[in-house]
């Protein structure tokens, strides 16, 4: 998705009162969080604070995020309509109150959403496309630099550029560039 589709897609979200799926898409976008990390965020973890500190499910490594100025603002502004939180509870709570949203259930809904909204998006559609989002954004202010790559493996977590590569689907798209240069 490209961070224009995503700066609308927010704004549509937040217009038509899906907050829930407003603020996990705007904090995964902006912190490249794995949605297992995501829906265990609580509110409090974003209270007085400029750093999130979370220690991921599948790596065990601490992770530090800077939480700029544009998360917290959402934040803010969305915690305010959906009025009263617990701070303690999480973000992403279920319809029962008792326990974060399914990840499955996640994939479902943002298939529905940008079916909706009309969003383009290449390849298949899931909860990677937060991560994804945040890396090719950074990929593109960066001019696909090299330093990008290596910036964006440290923040994935990934243990190469190459997997940071494939991951983001740099490669193929090169290798599609390839047919395109050919010209008679």
């Amino acid at each position: 998705m490209y961070w224009e589709d995503f700066r609308s897609l927010i704004s549509k979200l937040e217009r038509d009162g899906e907050y829930k799926f407003c603020l996990l898409i705007t904090i995964g976008v902006f912190t490249g969080l794995r949605i297992g990390d995501l829906l265990q965020l609580r509110y409090n973890q974003f209270e007085n604070t400029d750093i999130l500190t979370i220690q991921e499910k599948k790596t065990k490594k601490t992770r530090r995020i800077k939480i700029n100025q544009d998360l917290r603002t959402i934040l803010e502004r969305i915690k305010t309509k959906i009025g009263e939180v617990d701070t303690s509870q999480y973000i992403f709570i279920n319809k029962y109150g008792t326990k974060p949203i399914d990840k499955s259930y996640v994939n479902v809904k943002l298939k529905e959403i940008i079916k909706r909204y009309n969003i383009p998006v290449e390849g298949n559609i899931s909860s990677h496309l937060f991560r994804k989002t945040l890396g090719n954004r950074v990929l593109r202010l960066n001019n696909y630099s090299n330093e990008a790559v290596i910036l964006l493996m440290d923040l994935f977590g990934h243990s190469s550029p190459s997997i940071t590569r494939k991951y983001l689907g740099i490669r193929e798209r090169e290798i599609l560039d390839v047919y395109d240069s050919l010209r008679l």
